[in-house]
């Protein structure tokens, strides 16, 4: 039997289990499904990324929904991120565009860039304490200028690493929000990434359609488990202690951000 064929079942098994794990952490799904499609179905890296912005934008637009609802997005925030992240993206995908998608180097330039974000991602996981505990000793209160700015340019970051690894509109966007906000509700913080993740993927993910690389069957796939995926993982985010599951995602991270690179 083909390969392909048997593999197929196991989409939306894949889509349950990461939606459970973002359900449960909060680390955006990126982290974890573009790694997941390369390395156990073996979909070009380029293509997983492409096809795992829109499975990002179609979930997070539900959280976006319900964080709308209860009002806790800041959407002054929000703008400023997208101010930074939009271009940088189109500019990444104009910069993609340029190269052959289906050869080696777009190959080595998205693994290369997944393994990079993903071992950012473990660190923030690991030492987000120490990280802010830090920040805050050495910065203070920045003036609103400097603040907008600032938010800006960590707009700007995000859409290139997420333009090009799918990976860091999760936990690095949330902590470079507390950074920036520490006065903040982290409700809000959560709302207004969520909320930002949004378009960022979404204008990523149309971009990579343009080019030719989503897969809208594996797409459909994916969200089928992981919606109910995210429900039950929200519901088990109380009843697992947090450090626990800060360790085992950010150790999971890095030896998949190894096993990428090597």
């Amino acid at each position: 039997m083909n390969a392909s064929l048997l593999a197929q079942p196991l989409y939306p098994i894949s889509g349950f289990v990461v939606g459970v794990l973002v359900g449960m952490t909060g680390v955006g799904g990126g982290s974890l499904m573009t790694p997941l499609l390369i390395l156990l179905f073996n979909i070009h890296p380029v293509a997983a990324v492409g096809t795992d912005l829109l499975y990002a934008a179609a979930t997070k637009t539900g959280g976006s929904l319900i964080h709308g609802l209860a009002r806790t997005i800041d959407w002054k925030i929000v703008g400023r991120l997208a101010a930074g992240s939009i271009p940088a993206t189109a500019i990444c995908l104009i910069v993609l565009s340029r190269f052959d998608l289906g050869g080696g180097a777009a190959h080595a330039l998205i693994t290369t860039a997944l393994g990079i974000s993903l071992y950012l991602t473990a660190l923030v996981l690991i030492f987000r304490r120490r990280i802010l505990a830090s920040y805050a000793a050495r910065f203070g209160d920045l003036s609103p200028a400097r603040t907008t700015s600032l938010t800006i340019l960590v707009g700007a970051v995000l859409g290139v690493l997420v333009s090009i690894s799918s990976v860091g509109a999760g936990a690095m966007g949330v902590t470079a929000l507390i950074l920036l906000y520490p006065k903040l509700p982290a409700a809000r913080i959560v709302g207004t990434d969520i909320a930002h993740a949004v378009p960022l993927t979404l204008v990523g993910g149309m971009g990579y359609w343009m080019l030719g690389s989503v897969d809208w069957h594996l797409l459909g796939s994916l969200l089928i488990g992981s919606i109910p995926g995210i429900v039950v993982g929200s519901y088990l985010a109380t009843r697992v202690p947090e450090p626990v599951l800060r360790v085992v995602l950010s150790a999971t991270l890095i030896v998949v951000a190894t096993r990428l690179l090597i």
